[in-house]
């Protein structure tokens, strides 16, 4: 399934349908009186929060939403049925911004989460409503009141317990195919990456989300490479996995950028939990490892891990660190709620 994670729609919810100016014609009965029946109310627009989904492609090329328009009031007193709700089945996660693409409208965080963005019309009088002891027949009848529209967008941001980032041909999709089911494009160019992915991480019988963030390079934050777009699902991750490449010169340089622009783009990014780990090691010397290790842990001030995405050296030692990590995360996250 293609990812998208951004998308522009129309909704428009239901018209009201119109009252009804009928009147009594039994047999038998000389002045039957009016019976004219309102009209129903217009189906809504409604956004819920569902399972299983991790992408807007749903709404690609459908772009135009709207709720039925309700039924008209008929005689003998009866009423219009309401219009029925266009339901927008949307994924955890999912932001809904107004036309400005600014104004916040809603944040869909849970799942079974269901807001009315646009209410229907209300339905039309009929003439049965406006019967008093001197107007005895009145021929008024009203139409429905219309329903509201919109343009707005869809913004999603990925949540995942931990995030992979890094520069470009770090390894990140390597180690999140070599972690999980998740089968992500491998190949040894930077920008590999595209678009997030997402893979479940199993460690022993538990498990967690991570997403494997879109390569950063310097000046992201202002649009630089794959700029922005793909910074703001790093918001949502509980914590971050920073992979380094072992094989380049500078493993100091190379986090240091990425730190610079998750800061730089704001968010509380640079507070979240972090691990750090030196990757592709099974293409250096062991005194080359011991001397990237030591200068990258000089850089982040915090303990290093030693991985190989390839051959799978320490790396379930760092699942268990994460998944240490996400546990306590998730433990805190339930304390505050």
């Amino acid at each position: 399934m293609k990812f998208l994670d951004q998308a522009k729609i129309y909704l428009r919810s239901g018209n009201g349908g119109a009252g009804s100016a009928g009147f009594r014609r039994e047999k038998f009965i000389e002045y039957g009186g009016p019976d004219g029946g309102d009209g129903g109310r217009g189906g809504d627009v409604v956004a819920e929060c569902v399972d299983g989904l991790n992408t807007l492609i749903d709404y690609r090329y459908a772009q135009h939403f709207k709720a039925q328009t309700g039924q008209h009031g008929m005689g003998a007193q009866r009423t219009g049925a309401k219009g029925k709700d266009i339901v927008l089945r949307l994924p955890r996660g999912t932001q809904i911004f107004d036309e400005d693409n600014e104004t916040l409208l809603l944040d869909l965080t849970e799942v079974g989460q269901s807001v009315t963005l646009l209410k229907g019309g209300d339905g039309g009088f009929g003439n049965l409503h406006y019967k008093t002891s001197t107007n005895r027949a009145p021929r008024r009848a009203d139409k429905g009141w219309p329903g509201e529209e919109r343009w707005v967008w869809l913004r999603l941001k990925l949540i995942a317990d931990i995030g992979l980032v890094g520069l470009p041909n770090a390894g990140k999709s390597t180690f999140l195919s070599a972690t999980s089911n998740a089968r992500p494009k491998i190949a040894d160019y930077p920008f590999t990456t595209l678009q997030p992915g997402l893979g479940v991480v199993k460690v022993g019988n538990r498990e967690f989300v991570m997403a494997d963030i879109p390569g950063l390079i310097e000046g992201a934050h202002e649009g630089a490479g794959l700029g922005t777009r793909f910074l703001g699902h790093v918001e949502r991750c509980r914590a971050l996995l920073h992979l380094v490449d072992g094989t380049q010169d500078d493993v100091a340089a190379a986090y240091k950028t990425v730190r610079g622009e998750l800061k730089a783009y704001g968010g509380n990014l640079v507070r979240k939990k972090e691990i750090v780990a030196l990757n592709k090691t099974d293409a250096m010397t062991e005194e080359d490892i011991e001397a990237k290790r030591a200068k990258l842990s000089k850089a982040c001030r915090k303990t290093v891990q030693v991985i190989s995405g390839v051959s799978g050296a320490g790396v379930q030692k760092l699942l268990g660190e994460l998944m240490v990590l996400v546990e306590k995360q998730r433990d805190g996250a339930k304390e505050a709620a």
